[in-house]
Order: structure tokens, then sequence, then C-alpha cells
């Protein structure tokens, strides 16, 4: 009998269950959260999460969190941020690992690659950030004062002997950046037959501690560098002029001779995430800023050390008439 009584109280546990869940059925929940998830995919795109690739700069993190912080805090969507290096980031849009690549400096070669026209058509062109891309070598401003005719490329070879240090073998050291960026240096020097040697910082938090050391202390430094860049807001690096970029004279790497071009920056977005439509994709679309609105953001991450979150949301609480245009409100 106590066998028994025991199996009944279990049989009554699991009917008393089963009632529980048949009333949660009946007053709506479950129907609520389908329906609460078919919204964000209707907002958001494809299963409701959006993919935000963020290269290694810290400008590039700046569009980003503002970008996911409004699909996260305005449409509901899950936001997954991806630390990729550039070329990667673009080999994730035909497998769902990126949908967003935010900032694009252009790359005509991913372009062929990826885009309808030539490629596997995996990836489009979103249209412009509202930023204007300025790669080119530059100088501590002190350096530019005292030596005004360093900023003509021809005048470089004089000062070489300068610019040596332990690792530049004997050469005058020209300071590269983050190897995995789209840059011609080692190029260049060789076609102008310039007595100088590439170097690499590493990365961009490298290239900026090296930048205010310069300065600071007066030494003589020249290195890759662009705008937009929040560091410039502090410290005026300057550019060097070398011969005027003209079209095609980037399109062979080995023969470069010419400066960087300015150039408008993009945002490149998968195809499949796209044609799924909603707010998230008209969002990404209608995002347009300034050189100096991103440099600012990116100075409250690198410089004042807020989070990119933190950081994101201060600056879109200071400007809600920019948020309000993107959002269509």
């Amino acid at each position: 009998m106590k066998n028994r009584w025991n199996r009944g109280v279990r049989v009554l546990g699991v009917s008393a269950c089963l009632a529980l869940v048949l009333a949660a059925c009946g007053d709506g929940s479950i129907d609520k959260a389908t329906d609460e998830n078919k919204e964000a995919q209707a907002e958001c795109g494809g299963d409701g999460e959006l993919n935000l690739a963020v290269n290694p700069w810290v400008g590039m993190a700046a569009d980003a969190y503002v970008v996911g912080t409004l699909a996260d805090q305005e449409l509901g969507c899950k936001v997954n941020y991806k630390e990729l290096k550039e070329d990667v980031a673009w080999q994730e849009f035909k497998g769902g690992g990126v949908d967003v690549v935010i900032e694009d400096w252009g790359h005509p070669a991913l372009e062929d690659q990826y885009f309808a026209e030539k490629g596997d058509g995996s990836a489009e062109d979103f249209g412009p950030t509202g930023n204007i891309g300025i790669i080119g070598w530059y100088v501590p401003p002190w350096l530019a004062e005292e030596h005004p005719d360093i900023l003509e490329y021809e005048n470089l070879n004089k000062y070489a002997d300068k610019f040596k240090t332990s690792e530049s073998g004997g050469k005058g050291q020209f300071l590269g950046a983050d190897p995995s960026y789209k840059q011609f240096d080692e190029a260049i020097i060789a076609n102008l037959d310039l007595d100088f040697k590439v170097v690499f910082s590493g990365g961009e938090a490298a290239s900026i501690s090296a930048f205010k050391k310069a300065e600071k202390n007066k030494e003589w430094m020249i290195g890759y560098f662009y705008d937009p860049q929040w560091l410039l807001a502090e410290i005026p690096v300057k550019k060097v002029a070398l011969p005027e970029y003209t079209d095609g004279c980037q399109d062979d790497p080995a023969k470069v001779a010419c400066d960087y071009p300015e150039t408008e920056l993009k945002k490149i977005v998968s195809t499949s995430w796209s044609g799924d439509g909603g707010a998230m994709v008209d969002l990404v679309k209608s995002f347009s800023w300034t050189n100096e609105d991103q440099n600012l953001v990116a100075k409250y991450i690198a410089d004042d050390k807020m989070t990119p979150e933190d950081a994101a949301k201060k600056w879109i609480a200071d400007n809600p008439d920019k948020v309000d245009a993107w959002l269509g409100r």
C-alpha cells in the first residue's frame, strides 16, 4: 500500500505540473514569447541577432558600438561583436558569421571576390558612413615646426640618419602600423628610393603611444597614420606630401610610388542579411556621421577609458536628433 500510495502522489504531481503548463499556455505566456521572438526577427532580420565585425582600430569600434547599442536598446536585437581582421570579416559573410562591416576603407580585391558583379554575391555595398579616410605618412608637430621642409618627401633622405633606431638596420625607421592594415609603405620607400626601412608597431595603440612619446620628448619619428583618429584632436600630427595619388597608381602593389587616396568610408553587409529586411537593415542603411563624431566616441574609449558600451550610450544620449533620423522617427 505504501509503494502504491507514493506512486499515486507522483502521478498527481505530474498531473499538477502538466495542468500548470497548460494554464500557462492558456493565459498566453508562451504565445507572447513566440510573438516577441517573431517581432525581434522582423526588426533585426534572420534569427533576431546582429553580427557586427569589429576590425582592430578604435574608430571602427566607435561606429560598431553606437549602431549595436541602438540595435539592442531600440530594436531588441541580440548583438554579437566579432573582433576580426578585415579580410577574415569578409570571409564570414557567406556563412552568416558576419552581417555587417560598418566601416570599410576600400578593398577592391575583396569586392571582386564577394560582390555579385565578379564574385560570389555574398556581400554588397550599403553606402557611405559619412567619414572620409585620409591615410598617409605623418610626423609629430614639433618636427614639422622646426624642419618644415620635412613635409616634402624629396627631403626625407636628407634627414634619414636622424630616424635611425636599433631595429631599422642602419636606415631611417618608418613606423608601420598593424601588419593586417592595407598599406604600401615598403613599396613606396623602395620606388621613391628613400633610405628608410618599415618597422611595424604591431597595432593602433602602439602607434599612438609612439607619436605621443615623440611629441613629448621631441624625438624624430615618421610613420603610417590616418584620420579619422581621436589622437588628432590632442596631437595634430602633420602629413608628409608624397607624389599625388592618381587612378591606377596602386593597382600593382609592388610598383606603388604615390600617396594614399582620400577614401569615402562605407558600410559592407551580407546580402542574405540585408535581404531579410526590417528596421535593423534600415538603421544600418541610414547610419551616417562625421569624422568629428567618430573621433569623440573613440576618444571616450581610448583616452577616457570608458567601455565601448558606455561611450556609445553617452554619445547616443547627447545626439538625439541624429539618432532619431537614423531610426526614422
